[in-house]
């Protein structure tokens, strides 16, 4: 009983409880919208759709959610290593833009196995990562600047590359996108073990397993190793971790390249299930995962573990969202709903405080009920009796 007092006391189960309440105000707020657009359908039409997720056309729509929350995991984890280490990698987009180049380079040109093609994708976002990493190292540039910058330089020389006036050996013009991975060649497709004729869906496959060791090895890296120490060390206090002994400037070129490393990871795994292919001529879209990483990360209070958790329940509402009836309901409500919990989880600290006083409160309370209950009294033995009779 005691350790269970303790667990709701702790700082993992007061930030699961603030990241809950987040996500409640989200859902509410999107169910408001619902209400206000069509009062007589809002339910049925839209906001149990959302509730469900993938489970409202499973079990085809179960694969779907499983498919894309592989990548988000992956994106989740780059802005939470980053984060960890005092870093705020906002070019995750980029670093995930350059990982799906690498895969699809591998994969369609030099015909690549999926797991050389999986490799390659890493090591293209951990170089696009470590680019900002050095410029924040040896000029003091801000991370956010050059990550946003480089975020569109990634784009465009990627979609100039891939598309190539039409003639590049990626391009399928008959369908203005990349090749498809099936079609060209199907060994760099990642295996699925059965998974694609279970749920119904060719683009599930055990990338999400994948995904979720990667987390695990994260976890591990960043709380039980020195490595992962000296990392955050130099994120709390650059200064101090100097005069401690740790080379912070290739701390901090480590933590970029590692979490652009993790964002091309999550590319490869997305493009390798075949989940899509990738459009050239949509120049001025970054990917939307990159920027889902960051509500991941936020969500999860920069836990890998709880990247997991939190990347499913991204891709479960916005998996919804695109089930709900087009006709009445816009698609961006799962995207609003999302965003909002997003702008929430920056006020985590100030529902962790009110979880804390709440909870300091109720064990005062009890506390001064207990003190204020009279004493038992203690029981009288029959040779004390017999004592004061004589």
């Amino acid at each position: 009983m005691d350790s269970v007092k303790r667990y709701f006391k702790s700082d993992s189960f007061i930030s699961l409880a603030a990241s809950l309440i987040c996500v409640a105000i989200g859902l509410l707020i999107g169910l408001l919208l619902l209400i206000i657009i069509d009062p007589s359908a809002f339910w049925d039409q839209g906001f149990k759709r959302i509730l469900l997720g993938g489970f409202y056309m499973k079990p085809m729509g179960v694969g779907r959610e499983i498919a894309t929350t592989a990548p988000l995991i992956m994106t989740g984890l780059s802005v939470a290593f980053a984060f960890k280490t005092g870093l705020f990698n906002i070019g995750a987009a980029g670093q995930y833009t350059l990982g799906a180049f690498g895969a699809i380079l591998a994969a369609i040109v030099f015909q690549w196995p999926w797991w050389l093609c999986l490799i390659v994708a890493t090591v293209f976002g951990a170089l696009w990562g470590a680019i900002p990493g050095i410029f924040k190292a040896y000029l003091n540039i801000n991370e956010v600047i050059t990550s946003i910058m480089f975020n569109w330089i990634g784009l465009y020389a990627v979609n100039t590359i891939m598309y190539g006036n039409g003639t590049s050996p990626m391009y399928d013009a008959n369908k203005a996108k990349t090749w498809s991975l099936r079609s060209v060649y199907p060994d760099a497709i990642i295996p699925d073990f059965g998974l694609g004729k279970l749920f119904m869906n060719n683009s599930t496959t055990i990338a999400i397993f994948l995904a979720i060791i990667v987390a695990i090895v994260m976890y591990i890296i960043v709380n039980k190793t020195t490595f992962g120490y000296e990392l955050k060390a130099c994120g709390f206090n650059k200064n101090a971790a100097k005069y401690a002994g740790i080379n912070e400037k290739k701390s901090i070129i480590l933590s970029m390249t590692i979490a652009g490393a993790l964002a091309g990871f999550g590319a490869g795994l997305y493009y390798l299930s075949g989940v899509a292919e990738w459009n050239p001529l949509a120049s001025t879209s970054l990917p939307a995962m990159g920027f889902n990483g960051i509500s991941v990360a936020l969500l999860a209070s920069s836990n890998p573990i709880g990247c997991i958790f939190s990347a499913f329940l991204i891709s479960h509402i916005t998996i919804g969202g695109s089930l709900m009836n087009a006709n009445i309901f816009p698609v961006e409500i799962a995207n609003i709903v999302t965003g909002v919990i997003i702008y929430l989880c920056a006020f985590t600290m100030l529902f962790k405080g009110k979880i804390v006083s709440f909870m300091t409160r109720k064990s005062k309370k009890a506390a001064e009920k207990e003190s204020v209950l009279p004493a038992s009294p203690e029981p009288v033995s029959e040779n004390d009796g017999k004592e004061s009779e004589k």
